[in-house]
């Protein structure tokens, strides 16, 4: 793939748009979110009921009361996603708010959680299409950027893709947090591949990503 500096000026304008992390409300060293969260009882929340509780806490981050989805640690993240059921997944992906934040949210993580020694002398950019989506064809596109050992996302479609993924976005909650089996969702075409199959295959192995609790 080309290194050219139109590429580089790309990759730094998609870090530069990162929202800047805010301060954190914290109880006991340990941010209430998390808290909130663990202590959660999913099972006894149904899906509407589900997005309401997700709802709420996303409008308090909004108006700026320190509470806010994106405070939630990577690990406690893992763990909802693990403790909900398929309704309550495919909940989030259907509503049309909550399917954004949550799709920015992973998306940012990658960057966090991208280790360079695993992806020495890998260049690629994969495109994701997630499908009952508001944008072209019916999808929601992103697009990821693993190039001289930086790992970026952005809603950018500039690049020309090696490798689009295609799957929904209730199953591309389960795959990034760890808590589906990448190989049988390609099995079963619940993943769809178009363009270099490598790169799509190996992507989960450039990440550090929690283990989901009792894993």
């Amino acid at each position: 793939m080309p290194r050219n500096s139109p590429n580089r000026r790309w990759r730094d304008k998609v870090r530069l748009s990162r929202p800047p992390r805010t301060h954190k409300t914290r109880t006991g060293g340990e941010h209430v979110v998390n808290a909130f969260a663990e202590k959660l009882e999913l099972t006894k929340l149904s899906p509407e009921q589900f997005t309401q509780v997700l709802e709420t806490l996303h409008m308090l981050g909004e108006t700026g009361a320190g509470i806010e989805l994106s405070s939630l640690e990577t690990e406690v993240l893992v763990d909802v996603v693990q403790r909900a059921s398929r309704e309550q997944l495919k909940a989030i992906a259907d509503h049309p708010e909550l399917r954004s934040v949550f799709l920015d949210e992973i998306f940012r993580r990658m960057s966090d959680h991208f280790v360079p020694e695993r992806a020495r002398h890998v260049d690629f950019v994969v495109a994701w299409r997630f499908t009952d989506g508001d944008g072209e064809d019916g999808f929601d596109r992103f697009q990821t950027v693993i190039e001289d050992g930086v790992c970026v996302s952005s809603t950018d479609l500039a690049r020309t893709p090696d490798t689009t993924i295609t799957l929904s976005v209730d199953d591309f909650i389960r795959m990034a947090t760890g808590n589906a089996a990448v190989a049988a969702m390609f099995v079963t075409g619940k993943v769809k591949v178009k363009g270099e199959y490598a790169p799509a295959v190996r992507f989960s192995g450039y990440f550090d990503i929690p283990k989901p609790s009792g894993s």
